[in-house]
């Protein structure tokens, strides 16, 4: 059976999660013109991960990881093109984190991240920073692990932006909902997982309906494999939908030009985990 204390903190991660990610009707902003630009993409991903464990419960990771464009389409005709692997973005990750209870863990971390698309020659185009906390819950049945992790983030730009188009701090909230079994003669561990992104502080102009939405829902299925105590693999599939709202305002007449831009993307990966 599981313990009380654990089913409260678990019951109200959930209800936190359903009051953020629930949608609120309301008026529709007016705009001068409005387009839609869908994109396909599929990307091969690579990463490394350590992790030091301590016996008070704290946890040093530090990973990278690195993204690669196999090939996308246009958003004119669906047409694939861009054939051949391409660098898309990296991501370098530094995380703390502190498990006071064995069902509950709290973290913090940076990411620098670079963008391949962008032009090399100013860090302001290419270079984002990001920063971020957050909490997990599980229940262990069994073999079965269910766990929720709520993580809040902000996200800063780098380059100058006009402030009623873009931030140049963008706040997200990330909640992912997960499971995993572990065999217990066997070194490998299938898990699942699904995560929804929302966005905090669009600009009011970029917002959908007059209010905040969700701008990625991410899905993935893998296997962690145990070569060691110390080493392990995780192969993965993940499918990734975006949705984006560009704004434009022009000059004349204080015209606001919206584009709304959805992304659907496919990715295979590998990570290579090692720690002590």
């Amino acid at each position: 059976m599981m313990p009380q204390s654990q089913k409260l903190i678990v019951r109200g991660l959930l209800c936190l999660s359903l009051m953020l990610l629930t949608p609120i009707a309301s008026y529709a902003w007016e705009y001068a013109s409005q387009e839609k630009n869908v994109w396909h993409s599929v990307q091969l991903r690579a990463g490394a991960e350590f992790t030091k464990k301590w016996n008070n419960g704290i946890h040093l990771g530090i990973s990278e990881d690195l993204r690669f464009d196999m090939f996308s389409t246009t958003p004119v005709n669906n047409a694939f093109t861009d054939f051949g692997m391409a660098f898309n973005k990296s991501y370098t990750t530094l995380t703390f984190s502190y498990s006071p209870l064995k069902y509950l863990k709290l973290d913090a971390g940076y990411t620098l991240k670079l963008m391949g698309t962008k032009d090399w020659s100013d860090p302001d185009e290419f270079l984002r920073h990001r920063v971020f906390v957050g909490v997990t819950g599980s229940v262990k049945v069994n073999r079965v692990k269910l766990y929720l992790r709520e993580r809040a983030m902000c996200e800063m730009r780098t380059d100058s932006v006009n402030p009623l188009e873009k931030n140049k701090y963008n706040f997200m909230l990330r909640s992912k909902l997960g499971v995993e079994y572990s065999s217990f003669s066997k070194p490998v561990k299938p898990y699942a997982w699904v995560e929804v992104v929302n966005t905090l502080n669009v600009p009011e102009y970029q917002q959908k309906n007059g209010h905040q939405y969700i701008r990625r829902v991410r899905t993935a299925l893998g296997v962690k494999y145990k070569i060691n105590k110390n080493n392990g693999l995780d192969f993965y599939y993940r499918f990734n939908y975006g949705y984006d709202r560009d704004i434009n305002i022009t000059k004349k007449a204080g015209n606001i030009e919206l584009t709304e831009e959805l992304g659907y993307q496919h990715a295979i990966g590998i990570t290579y985990n090692f720690g002590w």
